[in-house]
């Protein structure tokens, strides 16, 4: 069997596709190419197709695709287009479609030639010769048909039997006239034994119930092909041959949205893009609907004009009001009756540019929107934006819904800045900074009394915290010199204050809360008690600050504020004192807890001294309490949108982690941290960056990745002399670290002691913030410097002793137990182990393990020695903390031992033998099946799975594909 296709035969199995004209042009349309060649390629005579399709969906280009293969494989091809302005003049499209015949030297043909061919002449003059005169074309005498159509006709019939096969197209038959249809009619009811084939696309446009001779046409077609708008993968296909590359997923995903797949939409809007230079990245998929190019706004509003008398109107008011509103909305906006709206929104959606939304309309992709809105001139546009405005404040709809439109009305419209302050209001709660920003900028521009100024003022400063904090320090500045109500300026000050630290102002931030303390102090005293813990909170970061503020803090009591708003910040700084004075911990914990009842950064403060409470927290060994607050504050900070609080909350929750030990999760909230700071202008040697790179070089450093913390070390400019800035203090503590483990002792020692130098001169000698007397014990001993070790050590030790917190005592007892030596240092080692085992520092407690393996080996005591060193092994890798797990390692080796990885415990332990072993028994094997497969002894599998079972910690195998989870497989 073969296929027939014109005069060519097609071998059975092979695919017959027409050519693609355009190449990309025809992507998505392979199926429906191949179908219609089958169609083609069957029976010769009376075959009828009628593609659908809406508007830009190919139509054309398919039929040229059609029309090309018809050609190539020699059948005539005749073609005509609908067009709704012709719509009214008989027999255009059989004009189009035989004019082209119609050359002089077939003019002459005698009539006596037709009578071989009655059945082809009665079939294509039909119209002429029934009694319809409404269907015959326009002549002197209202008889005779156009003679360039005669003629053609003629023709046709003559030779009709010795073309082969005739093709007749017609494109957008929605738009033929009715005499066109008419003979159209005719030829496809009597075209059953003609070698005639007829393809004709239907668009949107006018319908058939509207039109009878188009609904007496369509019923005739017996085959129908329907364009619909490309898939995402073939939208990606022509992202590809546009642009010579692949599309990110989320370019490929938004440019299908915002063109709902239509071809033409997409093609327009890539070439622009391609024009402008821009690439399919992620960068330009936010900003397709910017390069909406001009010749679409003119493609759709011809649609428009041949839609319906009110389409343009609707189409506009619906663009410029956005979403999909409803019809009556839609008519007032408009100034149209709610008939008209709705007709003209019907006819929209016939025409394919619209679809229902309940009792509304919207486009069908934002890109025809976008056409729309950019052909509204701007006079009209404010126009329609100023009518939308009045009549959804009057039906009381959502203000931001309002103040959309009231941002591109002409100044002037009352009640614009109430209605835009609430809107801000509102944004800056749903974590919109940006959008709040441009409410209270364009409230602004209009007739405001300095109190209405004012509150404007604060609350777009407050906005432009999350975006740009320089800008928000001069609105929040002018903002407050306008004020005059205590509880507004008690915020603007407070968010003043925060921004100046921010840019390392704080002679101006402290300025600003003493002053406007003072000043609100006799209306409002509990607005004046936040703004002084506010003030004493900063004060204690700054060494020239700190002792002077030290005696109100000792006064302070948490009843002053019971009650009041400053009940929270006042319990943050108590629990802060409470910590730096050495009081019980359990006060401490109790302070801290009522502190963040709300949370970190509490919706209604987003003061920084509730990072005083996670402060005084970790002092106390309760890191693990502050974890979930710190958390919260990062999840909500991502909610809100705010970048300088998303900064703070992951600089907190850095800290919190890096006491924990959870060194890759405390590296990775750093540099979180930076990055959001630098999205704000806030700098990477700025106070506010400090404690995040610090916290940064130590996690490289425990990682032993000592060039690369060296590196940002340098970089963030913390390798001189340091300010005042109780931060700093952490920062000499990590450098010396790091001069610790570049194998500089001297340095190391130097930055220990001016970090404790430091600390006592804040009156905070207490262990429980920086561990540096054991850091500096440690070097102490490097040196050769044993009294001076064993002095310090023995210091911290009594220190931490009278406050009773087992994370410092247990630290203080690894670093007296590893500068003692001897039996003595043993027990203190084993000690340390014992206490820090039962706390949350798990860092510490690999350090006391793998200092009480290493003074075990030097006394002879080999297995004390192994277990421990194993057990620091397994705790160091658990927590990143490669350089401890090395030294361990090292140790170790120096037993005799030869451990083949970093780790004695869990999956990553298991050698590749085990590993093997262990995944056949996970698939069902048995021992002496994994023997045979393997090529080894039946006990040596015995041997593996008993090891196996103890690094995983499981009974058996039951429980080992569980154990071993997705590796299970790859081993």
């Amino acid at each position: 069997m073969v296929q027939a296709f014109g005069r060519r035969t097609v071998p059975p199995g092979r695919r017959c596709t027409p050519p693609s004209p355009g190449g990309h042009m025809l992507i998505g349309r392979e199926c429906e190419l191949e179908r219609l060649v089958g169609l083609l390629g069957g029976p010769v005579t009376g075959t009828a197709v009628l593609v659908h399709g809406d508007s830009g969906s190919g139509k054309s280009g398919f039929l040229r695709a059609a029309v090309d293969r018809a050609r190539q494989d020699g059948d005539t091809v005749v073609v005509a287009s609908g067009d709704p302005l012709e719509s009214g003049f008989a027999f255009g499209v059989v004009r189009q479609l035989f004019e082209r015949l119609a050359v002089d030297a077939l003019q002459d043909v005698p009539r006596g030639l037709l009578s071989g061919h009655a059945g082809a002449c009665a079939t294509v003059l039909a119209p002429w010769t029934v009694p319809d005169t409404a269907a015959r074309p326009p002549s002197g005498n209202g008889h005779e048909p156009d003679p360039v159509i005669l003629n053609g006709l003629y023709w046709l019939a003559v030779n009709l039997t010795a073309l082969g096969r005739l093709v007749v197209v017609v494109d957008d038959l929605q738009w033929a006239d009715a005499a066109s249809l008419h003979w159209l009619r005719y030829l496809l009811r009597r075209a059953g034994s003609l070698p005639v084939v007829v393809i004709a696309t239907l668009g949107p446009g006018r319908a058939a119930a509207d039109n009878e001779p188009l609904g007496a046409v369509l019923p005739l077609f017996r085959h129908q092909l329907t364009l619909s708008g490309l898939s995402p993968a073939d939208t990606a296909a022509v992202i590809l041959e546009l642009f010579g590359e692949s599309a990110d997923p989320a370019f490929t995903a938004e440019c299908h949205r915002v063109t709902g797949g239509n071809p033409f939409l997409l093609y327009a809007l890539l070439r622009s893009l391609r024009a402008a230079g821009l690439s399919p990245g992620p960068g330009t998929a936010a900003e397709l609907l910017r390069h909406v190019p001009p010749d679409v706004g003119r493609a759709v509003y011809a649609l428009l004009a041949n839609t319906g008398r009110y389409a343009a109107a609707v189409a506009q008011a619906v663009a410029v009001l956005g979403g999909s509103p409803a019809v009556e909305l839609v008519s007032e906006a408009a100034e149209l009756t709610e008939g008209q709206a709705a007709d003209a929104a019907d006819a929209l959606v016939r025409a394919g540019l619209m679809v229902r939304c309940g009792d509304g309309v919207r486009f069908v992709c934002p890109t025809l929107a976008t056409a729309v809105a950019d052909g509204v001139l701007p006079s009209t546009r404010q126009e329609l934006h100023l009518r939308s405005a009045r009549l959804l404040l009057a039906r009381q709809a959502p203000v931001g819904q309002v103040a959309g439109h009231l941002l591109l009305c002409p100044v002037g419209e009352p009640g614009t800045p109430d209605v835009l302050r609430r809107a801000a209001a509102e944004a800056v709660q749903e974590g919109r900074p940006e959008r709040a920003a441009e409410y209270t900028r364009r409230a602004l521009r209009e007739p405001l009394g300095e109190e209405d100024r004012a509150t404007l003022l604060i609350t777009r400063g407050e906005a432009e915290l999350a975006s740009s904090v320089p800008a928000a320090v001069q609105h929040l500045q002018r903002g407050l010199e306008l004020s005059r109500c205590p509880e507004e300026r008690t915020t603007a000050a407070r968010a003043l204050a925060g921004a100046l630290f921010a840019l390392d102002r704080y002679p101006d931030g402290l300025a600003v809360l003493s002053s406007t303390s003072d000043a609100v102090r006799q209306e409002d005293a509990d607005s004046a008690l936040q703004l002084e813990t506010e003030f004493a909170f900063a004060s204690l970061s700054q060494a020239g600050s700190a002792a002077a503020v030290l005696p109100r803090l000792l006064e302070l009591d948490l009843a002053d504020a019971e009650g009041g708003a400053a009940e929270r910040p006042v319990a943050a700084l108590l629990s802060l004192r409470a910590a730096m004075t050495g009081e019980d911990p359990a006060r401490v914990i109790a302070f801290a807890q009522k502190a963040l009842s709300h949370g970190l950064h509490p919706a209604d403060d987003q003061s920084g001294v509730y990072l005083g409470a996670i402060l005084a927290l970790g002092a106390v060994g309760q890191a693990g309490l502050a974890l979930p607050y710190a958390e919260a504050a990062v999840a909500e900070s991502r909610e809100r949108g705010s970048a300088l609080v998303c900064a703070r909350a992951s600089a907190a929750r850095a800290g919190v982690n890096s006491r924990l030990g959870r060194i890759l999760d405390a590296q990775q909230d750093a540099l979180d941290a930076l990055a959001a700071l630098e999205e704000i202008g806030v700098g990477p040697h700025n106070s506010y960056s400090v404690a995040p790179n610090a916290i940064l070089i130590d996690s490289l450093v425990k990682q032993g990745e000592i060039e690369e913390a060296a590196a940002q070390l340098e970089r963030a400019g913390l390798t001189g002399d340091l300010d005042g800035h109780w931060v700093n203090d952490y920062v000499l503590l990590v450098r010396g670290r790091l001069r610790a483990a570049e194998g500089l002792p001297q340095e190391a020692l130097a930055d220990f002691l001016a970090c404790g130098g430091r600390m006592c001169g804040r009156s905070m000698p207490g262990p429980g913030f920086l561990s540096w007397r054991p850091e500096a014990a440690l070097m102490h001993a490097a040196l050769g410097e044993g009294m001076a070790a064993r002095a310090l050590a023995a210091e911290e030790l009594d220190l931490a002793r009278d406050w009773g917190v087992p994370e410092p005592v247990g630290v203080a007892l690894r670093a007296a137990g590893a500068v003692t030596g001897g039996p003595e240092g043993l027990a203190m080692l084993r000690q340390a182990v014992d206490v820090l085992g039962g706390t949350t520092a798990r860092f510490s407690f690999a350090q006391a393990l793998a200092d009480l393996g290493t003074q075990a080996r030097r006394a002879g005591r080999f297995d004390e020695a192994r277990e421990h060193l194993q057990q620091a092994v397994d705790a160091a890798h658990g927590l990143g903390a490669r350089a401890l797990a090395d030294r361990a390692l090292a140790e170790l080796r120096a037993i005799g031992d030869r451990p083949r990885t970093r780790t004695f415990r869990g999956v990553d332990a298991l050698t590749p033998t085990e590993r093997r072993v262990s995944a056949l028994a996970a698939q069902g094997l048995t021992n002496r099946e994994i023997a045979q497969h393997l090529f080894v002894g039946l006990r040596t599998v015995e041997v593996h799975l008993t090891n196996t079972y103890g690094k995983l910690g499981i009974a058996g195998r039951p429980e080992l594909a569980e154990a071993l989870g997705g590796t299970a497989g790859d081993c």
